[in-house]
């Protein structure tokens, strides 16, 4: 009867439950999760596409290579959830659109609780999943590190070994992240008034929004010298005040330890080069990573530089005229250097 005499959900929450029982349906056929692997010898990158009831994607290959490190192999048949989430997913879809016929603000909040909390538990679980894949591995596993494990990001970016591992909602997960977001927005309509209704709600929303964008802001790495390697060359990067730092848009740090790999790299790539950033060793004091943007530049062929590139990057102007004072050559631009 608690439904009977309760209030009526106001229109736009109610509307946004008939999109979710529209929308969630989907979400059993779309991937929910990638994650991608990238590493020189596999240069068009590998990938697993999690789906509500599959893995898919290069399964094999990466099983075969992570039998090397003792992890252990991926077989749907080993995950009860791939029975449990089809299931889970269409039974809210169903409880969407009751919760829209009935039209009543208690079922309204029970069933968002219920969402909620489905997808804490099941970020949890996807977080455990991970933890276990990389740290029990098996003790007869041809190489093995000492205190190293392989455990993948469970969002943004991560390296392991000579592996770049890349972490992100799919489609799927997008649009059940979607859901949430619409579900949120209706129940801040339904707690407040309509005229208070942009305000707090934009205010509310940003919250969440805000952190999951910071959170998947991934810094550039420092380069690690007598560790790195040169990512065009193949060798260790042996000094600091050449390197050259690209930051790809999927977070992956790619070290180089000159120019001219660094330019290299860019014009052999055969799809473009994944570039969001590039940064430079600042050629004096301690060698800081300075986007290209706010570096200056001075060219000398007796700078004499690991490949010849023979440019030293500068964050302060000044530095870069005092070595000019003693060191025959030019100061030069970053688009004359990499047009």
């Amino acid at each position: 009867m608690i439904f009977m005499n309760a209030d009526k959900l106001p229109h736009y929450p109610r509307f946004f439950f008939l999109i979710s029982a529209i929308l969630m349906p989907l979400v059993v056929f779309l991937p929910l999760w990638r994650i991608e692997l990238d590493a020189p010898q596999y240069p068009e990158g590998l990938e697993l596409r999690i789906h509500a009831d599959d893995i898919k994607g290069n399964v094999d290959i990466i099983n075969g290579l992570n039998h090397y490190i003792g992890m252990k192999t991926l077989h749907k048949e080993d995950f009860i959830e791939f029975t449990i989430l089809p299931y889970a997913i269409i039974g809210f879809a169903i409880l969407f659109f009751i919760g829209f016929l009935v039209n009543k603000r208690p079922m309204f909040y029970t069933i968002f609780m219920a969402f909620v909390t489905f997808g804490l538990i099941s970020m949890a679980d996807f977080w455990k999943w991970e933890y276990d894949y990389g740290h029990h591995l098996d003790p007869k596993a041809a190489i093995q590190i000492p205190g190293m494990s392989y455990q993948p990001p469970f969002i943004g970016f991560k390296q392991l070994l000579n592996f770049g591992a890349y972490s992100m909602p799919d489609t799927g997960g997008w649009i059940f992240i979607g859901v949430g977001l619409m579900l949120f927005a209706a129940v801040c309509r339904v707690w407040y008034s309509a005229e208070k209704l942009v305000k707090k709600t934009f205010l509310l929303l940003l919250i969440p929004l805000s952190a999951m964008t910071f959170s998947c802001q991934i810094p550039v790495k420092e380069i690690q010298l007598g560790r790195d390697h040169c990512y065009s060359c193949k060798m260790g990067i042996s000094d600091l005040k050449f390197a050259v730092v690209i930051l790809t848009n999927k977070g992956r740090s790619l070290t180089f330890d000159d120019v001219k790999c660094m330019k290299n790299y860019i014009n052999s790539a055969p799809n473009g080069a994944d570039v969001k950033e590039i940064y430079v060793s600042d050629f004096t004091g301690n060698h800081a990573l300075t986007p290209v943007k706010n570096a200056y530049f001075f060219s000398s062929t007796y700078l004499i530089s690991p490949m010849q590139g023979n440019v030293a990057a500068f964050s302060q102007l000044a530095d870069l005229k005092n070595l000019a004072k003693s060191l025959p050559g030019e100061q030069i631009t970053w688009e004359s250097l990499h047009p």
